[in-house]
């Protein structure tokens, strides 16, 4: 029959050794651990050899039953007509149709209308025309091809199947349904004996929770796991992932995708070397150059290792965690040991804790502090635990500070209590300005005021505008207000009786030079973008 002989290449891909393809089959079940998709390739090739190469016992087509049977020239020579509930036997095979032409000397034949083979029992094959090459025990069916294997049914327009290497192979397009999943794809084999799929081209995977495209994909009908390779996009309800490579347990809702996978949720972005997720428990792990970034609060966090906990809004970075706020002008970097981010419902960034070591950077501020809360909504960031920060040449610490953000500016602070503003005056001289809580303002970046209420006391070296030292201030009111220009303390304005003492140079006692509690901590301060990453 010429049909068979013009797909004889594409037979000869299911052609060969039956222990090769449990060779295939055992790499596609542990397609997880494989990395080479060119070993792949390599496998399915050794299939390919050509029947002859592999030696065979030769087993005859016999006729088990048909309602009429006789030669016909017309057919051909040595060729019979079988018509009426034919059915052919060949092993533990049996082959059922309306009508058939045998060729006994060739061992073949051909099979129309309502074909039927049953493979031990176990497997089903339909079609409406057959074409049998009983050495070859290679069959090719045309036309509503339907293969079923327990839970399995595969339809196509054109099939091929090997008896000895129990593999099915469809070059026209297909469609799989397991269970809840569904597959389609342009070309595909399926090893009957291990019950794995191998698909190529527009593949297609569906079930109830989501739809998976890619361009090659393994599935293994008995583990319902799908392993792919190349580019690979999952869509979910509320989540979109791309990946070149893992795979995808569809019974357990669990993946392991690799080769730097992303998954998109609305206006956030995970991107790590490798992720772990659990749809049913929403619960992630990323591995590697983790990233997550949200693009409403222009904000992206990383690290190189981190957790999800989707349904609870939260996700953990740590190893190297730093969190940058971008701005057209000017970004924050924030550094820390771990991070803890917490999403709203509609998964944007509502609020950043960062513990341990925390530094931070950028060019008009700086800072450290042992934990941080960075709040989104109201754009405040709150440092804790023996926190300074540095603006122009201040170095402002309390017991806590809230720094309040607006148009990616800073626009004022709190600090509350033991609040301190050191600046330096000379190499061993510094104005100083102490109270229990001060409230600042920027403006265009810059400390501008400064409002001490409650003990507020003031070092301050007075000078020419040409840098003449006139004296040294010592004032202490209850409230005062601070005003400064380019960064440098400029006025003092006192809002109740001040105690206030002018001391001529050189006469300033020496234990009145600093005041109680004061910690010059200049050399924990990050100069540049690197150096939040210096461990003190």
């Amino acid at each position: 029959m010429n049909s068979y002989n013009s797909v004889a290449c594409s037979c000869l891909i299911i052609t060969g050794c039956d222990t090769i393809l449990h060779l295939v089959a055992y790499f596609c079940d542990e397609y997880n651990r494989m990395k080479n998709y060119s070993f792949l390739l390599f496998l399915f090739t050794l299939i390919s050899l050509p029947t002859f190469l592999f030696a065979q016992k030769k087993s005859t087509i016999n006729v088990e039953r048909t309602d009429v049977q006789r030669y016909d020239a017309s057919l051909g020579k040595n060729k019979e007509r079988l018509i009426g509930g034919v059915i052919f036997r060949q092993e533990g095979t049996r082959f059922f149709c309306d009508s058939a032409h045998l060729n006994r000397k060739m061992n073949n034949f051909e099979a129309f209308g309502n074909v039927h083979i049953v493979v031990n029992d176990t497997l089903d094959i339909y079609g409406e025309r057959l074409y049998y090459e009983g050495d070859s025990r290679i069959a090719e069916l045309f036309d509503s091809v339907r293969l079923v294997d327990k839970n399995t049914v595969l339809t196509t327009e054109h099939m091929v199947y090997n008896r000895n290497t129990k593999v099915a192979y469809y070059d026209v397009g297909g469609k799989i349904v397991n269970k809840d999943n569904t597959l389609t794809s342009k070309k595909g084999y399926y090893t009957t004996s291990t019950k794995i799929f191998y698909f190529r081209e527009d593949v297609v995977l569906t079930n109830p929770d989501s739809e998976t495209y890619s361009d090659t994909l393994i599935y293994n009908t008995n583990t319902e796991v799908a392993y792919f390779r190349g580019p690979t996009v999952i869509r979910g309800e509320e989540s979109i992932i791309y990946t070149e490579d893992g795979w995808y347990d569809t019974r357990n809702d669990l993946s392991k995708l690799l080769k730097r996978p992303s998954i998109n949720n609305s206006e956030q972005t995970i991107t790590a070397d490798s992720l772990i997720y659990n749809n049913l428990t929403y619960y992630g792990q990323a591995y590697g150059h983790v990233e997550i970034s949200d693009t409403v609060h222009d904000v992206l966090i990383k690290g190189k290792y981190g957790e999800m906990w989707d349904n609870k809004g939260v996700s953990y970075i740590t190893d190297s965690a730093v969190a940058i706020t971008y701005d057209r002008y000017d970004s924050l970097y924030i550094h820390s040991d771990t991070m803890w981010v917490y999403f709203d419902k509609e998964k944007n960034a509502k609020r950043l804790l960062s513990y341990y070591d925390v530094k931070f950077f950028r060019d008009d501020m700086q800072g450290i502090c042992d934990s941080l809360v960075y709040t989104m909504k109201d754009s405040t960031i709150r440092l804790y635990e023996l926190p300074a920060l540095w603006s122009g040449e201040n170095q402002l610490t309390a017991d806590s500070i809230a720094i309040v953000i607006h148009n990616n500016q800073a626009d004022s602070l709190i600090m509350y209590n033991s609040s301190f503003i050191i600046s330096h005056d000379t190499l061993d001289t510094y104005n100083q300005i102490k109270g229990k809580n001060m409230i600042g303002y920027f403006k265009n970046n810059e400390l501008v005021t400064v409002n001490v209420d409650g003990n507020a006391q003031t070092v301050y070296f007075v000078r020419e505008e040409d840098g003449y030292l006139i004296g040294v201030n010592l004032a202490e009111s209850s409230t005062m207000t601070i005003r400064l220009k380019n960064n440098k303390l400029n006025t003092i304005n006192y809002k109740t009786q001040a105690k206030e003492v002018m001391y001529p140079e050189g006469e300033l006692p020496a234990s009145d030079k600093e005041l109680k509690g004061f910690t010059w901590r200049e050399t924990s301060r990050p100069r540049k973008v690197m150096d939040i990453f210096n461990k003190e």
